[in-house]
């Protein structure tokens, strides 16, 4: 029986508490609030709860179940991989009350990958930035966690991580992620934060 390559997305709806790099706060905005990352974490599409301040991204596992995948007959499958983040609003005068006006509605977020050694063109370097839907609420004063795609499936179709599949280099990028949303009277904020993500064709257990 010939191997076949299967793509798998990863479900968004498990949520573990994660560790990971504090982001940006941008204060610049018109907005009486600011918003704060306080974790930023990652997990692998075949581990979905298992979330990390760092993430080693498979780019091909090889699944032995369901049939006909088996372990004399593994399938080699692409999964995306699940970023995790922990973000907070606060009040930029300390001595204010929050109201119901100043919730936060986060509804995208941009994911760019970077190398330390300043090679980051898109589709050679590392993978494609992209944007995804994203769609979660803070209230003043309060915390929200909320799971989201950090690495598609198609970016491990895609040069240059299509390359490892059949090597055993790996490729160290840097995701910065900035997340967008608005208060309630219609004051855009964002933050960004930053996970290391090590791309490879790791070993399957």
């Amino acid at each position: 029986m010939a191997i076949r390559t299967i793509v798998q997305r990863t479900g968004l709806a498990v949520l573990v508490v994660a560790t990971a790099s504090c982001g940006d706060v941008v204060r610049s905005s018109r907005s009486p609030v600011f918003l704060t990352i306080n974790s930023l974490g990652g997990a692998p599409g075949n581990k979905p709860t298992v979330f990390g301040s760092t993430l080693q991204s498979d780019v091909q596992t090889n699944v032995t179940s369901p049939a006909p995948c088996a372990p004399t007959t593994p399938c080699p499958t692409i999964f995306n991989d699940i970023g995790q983040v922990s973000l907070s609003v606060a009040m930029k005068d300390i001595t204010v009350t929050p109201t119901t006006n100043n919730q936060v509605t986060i509804t995208r977020y941009h994911v760019d990958y970077r190398r330390s050694d300043g090679r980051n063109t898109p589709g050679v370097d590392v993978p494609f930035g992209f944007d995804g839907g994203l769609t979660v609420t803070i209230t003043g004063g309060g915390t929200a966690t909320a799971g989201f795609e950090i690495v598609r499936n198609i970016a491990k179709a895609e040069s240059p991580l299509v390359q490892l599949r059949v090597n055993p280099n790996i490729l160290d990028t840097i995701a910065d992620v900035t997340f967008f949303g608005r208060d309630q009277v219609g004051n855009d904020v964002s933050v960004t934060g930053s996970i290391l993500i090590s791309f490879g064709n790791f070993g399957d257990n």
